[in-house]
């Protein structure tokens, strides 16, 4: 199974390819079936390759534990929802503690920091059906957000701050959308060679952003962040690299659901897409910052 260079959802399907071992006989072929992406990717044929399903019978979705079912998208749409609110909610209360009490600098780290031990912890700890860890991670990100919201909009007087994050926050989910439809209507197929030039596009973003963050602390050296030429078009490589991100992101949650993975991974795939989402949204606010300065 393709794997995405998100980690989230790259230990999101290791988890449910384990999860398969709990599954006994046909069930449990069906769901390698559908998760390896043989037969189309379906449950219902990996259950009829598999030599379990009896003639006369229809084939049969895998049978998970009866405190389960099988996750749906409805799953996938209602754990996005609740996530991204959270998200929203904790936002505009650190965006206004940043702007009355002057607290970005701390929401900001506190924010930033526990968001990404959240995501360790999912990712290592095994936790990627947790929405206790979901939920925690939505809260930390929302710090972040409204922190980080009002650094790039500081210098902006009035309502119009409102409107660049405004702006911001429509950008983010219009290229959500527009990729979406992209997955969907199957314009940009995710193959194994994609997956691997994007994962290695990443690593290779991560490492550069490292590089400069060392220059800036040590030796006041910031050419990806200075809001230069070079800086816009790193932004702009990363709002690519983010767009494209949702492709693998999508992907992998619709294996998921084909596979029957348990209905509590949607948590994962929640998590997943707000990490994605996340890293969008400040790209392009601060790509926006830069053409405003």
């Amino acid at each position: 199974m393709r794997s995405s260079s998100n980690p989230v959802f790259s230990s999101l399907s290791s988890e449910s390819a384990r999860g398969a071992t709990q599954l006994g006989g046909a069930s449990r072929a069906a769901f390698h079936q559908g998760q390896y992406g043989q037969q189309g990717f379906g449950a219902q044929q990996g259950y009829a390759q598999s030599g379990y399903a009896q003639p006369g019978y229809a084939a049969q979705q895998p049978q998970f534990a009866s405190d389960d079912r099988p996750m749906t998208i409805d799953d996938v749409v209602s754990k996005t929802g609740i996530t991204l609110g959270v998200i929203a909610v904790i936002g505009i209360i650190a965006y206004w503690l940043s702007l009355s009490a002057g607290l970005a600098m701390p929401l900001l780290l506190v924010g930033g920091i526990g968001g990404f031990i959240t995501v360790l912890v999912a990712t290592f700890g095994r936790k990627m059906d947790s929405a206790v860890v979901t939920l925690i991670y939505a809260a930390f990100e929302g710090l972040f957000i409204g922190a980080v919201s009002h650094v790039f909009t500081m210098d902006i007087q009035g309502a119009s701050a409102g409107v660049v994050i405004g702006q911001a926050i429509l950008g983010t989910f219009g290229v959500f959308a527009g990729m979406l439809f992209v997955y969907k209507t199957g314009a940009v197929r995710v193959t194994p060679k994609f997956t691997r030039f994007m994962t290695a596009a990443i690593i290779g973003v991560v490492v550069m952003m490292l590089g400069n963050l060392v220059g800036a602390i040590f030796f006041d050296f910031n050419p990806l962040r200075d809001g230069g030429p070079i800086a816009i078009i790193f932004s702009l490589v990363c709002i690519g690299l983010a767009a494209f991100s949702f492709l693998m992101d999508f992907d992998n949650a619709d294996r998921l659901v084909r596979a029957g993975a348990p209905s509590k991974m949607a948590w994962g795939v929640a998590l997943g897409l707000a990490v994605t989402l996340v890293w969008l949204y400040v790209e392009i606010l601060r790509l926006m910052s830069y053409f405003r300065d």
